[in-house]
């Protein structure tokens, strides 16, 4: 199913190419603030946005999912380019990141993401919407304090990110203010079931609208009503490239002479773990976003991305994982297959090359708006009452997931989540392995499937409810696996049986005698 061929490809490049688009405006400021929040350069979140596009969309299997610098990785990166003494040492660490992420894939590792609870991947989507919309509005009116954390609260503490938001209506921009709310009504409009039926907004990304709706608002404020104008500061900030020898100075190579440091080995196994965990969320979430439900190996996206760590360590970019963020916004502008995310890396360049002069036109706040309306559409309310729908079992491990990914972070918040619905998982278990049927002072115990030692505590109280002078038959010809554990409380419950005149009756092999 993930090999596809080149009709497949062109079939679908009429939505792809402007999917791109969107995705390249939403990565944009982020592989910049990414860069600066990890006291890198800040050509090395592009170069890593650059190879995530370019190299790691073409080794996945995912045809949607977008790969990058991730604000998760931002303190570790700050961190370990601090304890190795340079930027150039801690690429060594990239490069051996990546390396290990090879053998990670090449050694199946990658079925880990088949364990994440559906409720909990869907939880992390809607808390993640909810991070967006907390940490733009702040951008939105012209507080533009730390763009690199606005898909993670790995960088901030949900107090610091509340904080900021309360503070920012105490400084807000008239200006910005106008450009955040008129992008996010075209958005709203552009996306409309009556305005769709136009051929040319099918084709034209809303995204891209909002942007050049800001840049044109900005440009008439500066001339007629210079104090609406959003000042300099709260605008993109791109290099400068003149000629060929300034773009190849944005490279910087690794500094091999480290290897002798333990740190570095230490750094990379960090940087494997962490990023490979964030890419097999991201690949989940990502195929529950999917309108077409196709699943991506996980394996195989392990490979990819350290492929892409190995090349972004090797020329001097960030570590690179799956991110949700970008992958998101691929999908709700209508993606469809891994050109998307290819041509927004495309654009990623030819802005570096040719177009930093106009990219550096545009508001912070056009491009809040776009992601406050990807994460409106990541918190999905009525998700919500769907989930209740479907029981507690589903409804608690997904508010308690949003929750704890909001007051700690997403890694934290997910193996909350995934505790949580482990417990319904086994109090489910607990409950439907071992039944008891009556008729008369005929009793049946049936084990209708594989009992574990967890079920011993649910037996004895059952064989406890069986009166004397009874006949018991125990039934476990449908269970494929017996604990040790069971069958000694069954052989027990035998030897008791007789002191009640309880005549006991085994079907299958479910006792230790």
């Amino acid at each position: 199913m993930i090999h596809k061929h080149i009709d497949y490809y062109v079939k679908h490049l009429k939505h792809d190419a402007p999917a791109s688009i969107a995705v390249f405006l939403v990565a944009l400021p982020l592989c910049l603030g990414i860069a600066l929040a990890s006291g890198a350069p800040l050509a090395a979140g592009l170069i890593a946005g650059m190879i995530g596009g370019l190299v790691v969309s073409w080794a996945s299997g995912s045809q949607l999912s977008v790969s990058g610098p991730a604000a998760g990785l931002t303190v570790i990166v700050f961190t370990a380019i601090e304890t190795l003494g340079s930027f150039e040492a801690f690429l060594v660490s990239v490069v051996l990141a990546g390396i290990l992420q090879l053998l990670m894939g090449y050694f199946k590792a990658g079925v880990i993401g088949a364990f994440f609870p559906s409720s909990v991947i869907k939880a992390m989507l809607s808390a993640i919407g909810l991070i967006l919309i907390i940490k733009q509005i702040p951008h939105a009116v012209g507080y533009d304090v730390s763009f690199e954390g606005d898909d993670s609260y790995m960088l901030e503490t949900a107090g610091s990110s509340l904080k900021e938001l309360v503070g920012a209506f105490g400084t807000i921009s008239i200006g910005a203010t106008i450009i955040a709310l008129g992008g996010v009504f075209i958005l709203i409009v552009w996306d409309s079931s009556w305005m769709r039926k136009f051929t040319i907004v099918r084709r034209t990304p809303g995204a891209l609208m909002a942007v050049i709706w800001g840049i044109v608002f900005n440009l008439l404020a500066f001339n007629i009503s210079p104090s609406l104008a959003v000042e300099a500061k709260h605008l993109v900030s791109l290099p400068i490239i003149n000629d060929f020898s300034q773009f190849t100075e944005l490279f910087v190579f690794p500094d091999f002479h480290i290897l002798s440091n333990p740190q570095v080995y230490i750094v990379a196994v960090t940087l494997a773990i962490i990023a490979s965990l964030e890419t097999l969320l991201s690949l989940e979430a990502v195929n529950k976003l999917d309108p077409l439900k196709r699943i991506a190996p996980t394996n195989r996206e392990l490979k990819a991305q350290g492929l892409g760590n190995i090349l972004s360590g090797m020329i001097g970019g960030l570590p690179i994982t799956a991110v949700i963020v970008r992958s998101s916004a691929n999908v709700h502008a209508g993606g469809m297959t891994k050109i998307s995310a290819f041509l927004h890396a495309v654009w990623l360049l030819l802005s570096i090359l040719f177009l930093a002069k106009y990219m550096n036109m545009i508001p912070l706040a056009a491009l809040a708006a776009i992601l406050l309306y990807i994460g409106f559409k990541l918190v999905n309310p009525k998700q919500f009452f769907q989930m209740y729908k479907e029981g507690l079992s589903q409804f608690l491990p997904f508010v308690i997931t949003i929750i704890a990914v909001l007051v700690t972070d997403l890694l934290q918040g997910i193996i909350v989540g995934i505790v949580v619905g482990l417990f319904f998982v086994i109090r489910a278990n607990y409950h439907s392995s071992i039944v008891m049927l009556r008729e008369g002072d005929k009793y049946t115990i049936e084990f209708k499937k594989d009992v574990s030692f967890l079920n011993k505590a649910l037996l004895r109280s059952l064989f406890l409810k069986i009166p004397e002078n009874s006949h018991v038959l125990i039934d476990c010809s449908r269970s494929q696996f017996v604990d040790h554990d069971i069958m000694e409380t069954v052989a027990d419950f035998i030897k008791a049986a007789q002191d009640d005149n309880i005549e006991v009756e085994i079907k299958g092999h479910c006792t230790s005698l």
